[in-house]
């Protein structure tokens, strides 16, 4: 191993037993605000709290949530007034206050019951940390990536949750070292990760890390499991579709979850412009509106994992719900999650993820023991038998945290650690597989502020694209905003690794990097000519515009090797002379995606990342709805590298002449 990376590797142990440490502080910070603020209530459990007078617990129901939410306001101004005041001579200061001030919110959230949930947290402590040894040392690229992968396994391995003087179970987050090795692999290391080298170099250090961390976490919390997992049964192959369906079911939800969290953030936008609401005072509405819907169902505040416990009927003395109350927690959950992230309450929704994926699970096998089993059953099928529903429970508390977070591996291999039950893991693997299909971005597109536009994209065959005129082809084009984008609002500790952490990036725009030099040809254009420009000119692609230069699409080498291959497949080759661009376009998909020259480069970055592009037009701010706006420019990976290597040096440059003009 290189020198270089033997530092790389022991920096990672040590981020490993800082984030160890740090979660745990976090976790016993969340268990003593929620102590002193909630009287134990949390220990009784959601149905105790159903069965008691609302006259009598009414206040510390609604208060508890909304002081949260007041802490949370002063904190979130606090930071958001580091970031944006502070200059060069601060700069470091700011790298620590602001993740402590941000995990300071997230405690009192979580303290006080409202709608999120602590693995979020914790992966964004471990990253936060990560960063850290990467500023200090100087790291860039692959090492400080490597690093803030370490930091996440760390993060999920060592997020655990402690009760002392618990006489009936130590409430503790997942314990889960290789999920969170698999956590950072699906995280961080593949989205963010331009090589193979990369991933291998990376995945010791976030072994190790992980490792330490759970370690770590062990002696200071213990090592129960966060809730009691009941046993998994598993009674024949036949009930495998019944697991697949609930995987569909999953992924349905998951989709409602990310568009409720889009929509409610859109909605609370807006009424903060039109009332002049200030973002102060938004949490504390958050929690306000938290605290009433617990009055009818308890169940939706965060008190550790008792009641998932609840759900799924493992605690003892306590009877389990119906599958209409299970039905009803499902959509007040989902409600109750997207207003307190739409508010700017603090914390993750891996955990809101598990609560609704479990009332699913519970509700379906509820559903399905009443339709299959038992002798009132409606329909009996002697080959089936259907197991309890804390089976499809465990499943789908999985299936759902794939669907929302975009993690199946990390799901399937979370709740393996959980149960430590073979039988589960074909069922896990088809409804996991299933949930996380349906939910993808790439199968539904989103509407809506910082949401794609639906495109239409229309194909056609090479004989269909020789009848249809040219000159009437038309060619969608849309300016994109990166679906990643929405995740990362959706769950930000899934987006620990950003460009925008090489803080040169921060302020740079696509105007300040792009090249003007590109080639383009028409719809009309011979594919030969195209290619024989690009020979010439060296470059691996061209733009597709109209005579008035409006963007129609671009076309990689890669797309015409493809459209041969698929000629040659369907032995429909055309004419040299007569194989024209717009053919090409009817058999390939045109990169359709832009950038505008006033939008950060970062975001040009997400946008060339999500859709595997190595680079992207530039077109005119002002784009006519009937085209896709004047071509200007492009900008690819080349451009990007240029731009953080001279401004990094320019910075570097500017801090040592400050350092000299404050020692003269």
């Amino acid at each position: 191993m290189a020198p270089g990376l033997d530092l790389v590797t022991l920096a990672a142990c040590l981020v490993g037993l800082l984030t160890g440490v740090s979660v745990v502080l976090f976790n016993l910070s969340v268990h003593e605000i929620r102590d002193l603020l909630w009287d134990g209530i949390p220990l009784r459990g959601a149905s105790w709290l159903r069965e008691e007078p609302t006259a009598e617990i009414w206040q510390r129901v609604i208060f508890v949530p909304v002081s949260g939410g007041i802490i949370v306001g002063g904190l979130n101004t606090l930071r958001s007034s580091i970031k944006t005041n502070s200059d060069g001579s601060v700069s470091n200061m700011k790298g620590v206050f602001r993740p402590f001030l941000k995990a300071a919110a997230a405690s009192f959230t979580l303290g006080t019951g409202n709608s999120l949930g602590p693995e979020g947290p914790s992966v964004e402590i471990g990253s936060a940390i990560a960063k850290g040894f990467g500023n200090v040392f100087g790291w860039e690229g692959g090492k400080k990536l490597s690093l803030v992968a370490a930091g996440s396994a760390a993060g999920i391995a060592s997020g655990n949750f402690y009760i002392p003087n618990c006489s009936y179970i130590l409430l503790q987050g997942f314990n889960a070292a290789v999920a969170g090795c698999f956590f950072a692999v699906e995280s961080v290391l593949w989205p963010s990760s331009g090589d193979s080298s990369s991933l291998s170099n990376s995945t010791p250090m976030v072994i190790l890390s992980a490792v330490i961390a759970s370690v770590v976490s062990e002696i200071g919390l213990g090592s129960d499991p966060a809730f009691t997992v009941p046993e998994y049964d598993f009674r024949s192959p036949t009930e495998l579709p019944l697991y697949l369906l609930l995987g569909v079911f999953c992924g349905a939800v998951s989709i409602t979850l990310s568009r409720c969290t889009a929509v409610t953030m859109d909605m609370v936008e807006r009424l903060q412009k039109t009332t002049g609401l200030p973002m102060a005072v938004s949490p504390a509405l958050g929690g306000l509106i938290v605290g009433l819907l617990a009055l009818v169902y308890p169940e939706v505040l965060y008190w550790g994992f008792e009641n998932v416990d609840i759900l799924l009927e493992s605690r003892p003395f306590t009877s389990g719900l119906s599958a209409a109350v299970l039905v009803q927690l499902i959509g007040v959950k989902i409600l109750a999650t997207s207003l307190c992230r739409a508010f700017g309450l603090v914390g993750g929704y891996y955990a809101p993820s598990l609560f609704i994926g479990a009332a699913t699970g519970m509700a379906y096998g509820k559903f399905m023991r009443f339709t299959f089993t038992g002798s009132e059953a409606p329909f009996h099928v002697p080959f089936l038998d259907v197991a309890s529903p804390q089976a499809y429970g465990l499943v789908g508390m999985a299936a759902t945290l794939a669907g929302v977070c975009k993690v199946p591996l990390t799901s399937v291999l979370l709740l393996f650690e959980l149960t430590q039950d073979y039988r589960i893991v074909l069922p896990l693997l088809g409804a996991v597989g299933l949930s996380s299909w349906i939910a993808s971005s790439q199968r539904f597109s989103t509407s809506g502020k910082g949401k794609l536009d639906s495109l239409e994209e229309k194909t056609s065959t090479i004989e269909e694209a020789k009848n249809v005129p040219t000159q009437t082809q038309q060619l969608t084009s849309v300016d994109s905003v990166d679906a990643t984008a929405e995740l990362c609002k959706l769950e930000s500790s899934l987006c620990v690794y950003d460009v925008k952490d090489d803080n040169v990036l921060e302020n740079l725009t696509v105007a300040e990097s792009m090249k003007t030099r590109y080639i383009s040809v028409s719809l009309k254009t011979p594919v030969v000519e195209a290619l024989n420009l690009m020979l010439v000119e060296k470059q691996p692609f061209v733009m597709i515009t109209e005579s008035n230069k409006s963007l129609l699409g671009l076309l990689t080498v890669k797309d015409f090797q493809d459209f041969c291959k698929t000629v040659k497949s369907t032995r429909m080759q055309p004419e040299v002379d007569e194989c024209l661009v717009s053919h090409v376009c009817g058999v390939v998909r045109c990169k359709i995606w832009s950038v505008t020259p006033h939008m950060p480069l970062t975001t040009a970055e997400k946008i060339m990342d999500s859709h595997g592009m190595d680079q992207v037009p530039v077109v005119s701010e002002h784009v006519n709805h009937q085209d896709g706006g004047i071509l200007i420019g492009f900008v690819d990976r080349e451009c990007i590298t240029i731009a953080r290597r001279a401004l990094a040096a320019k910075e570097f440059f500017s801090f040592t002449s400050e350092i000299r003009r404050e020692e003269s």
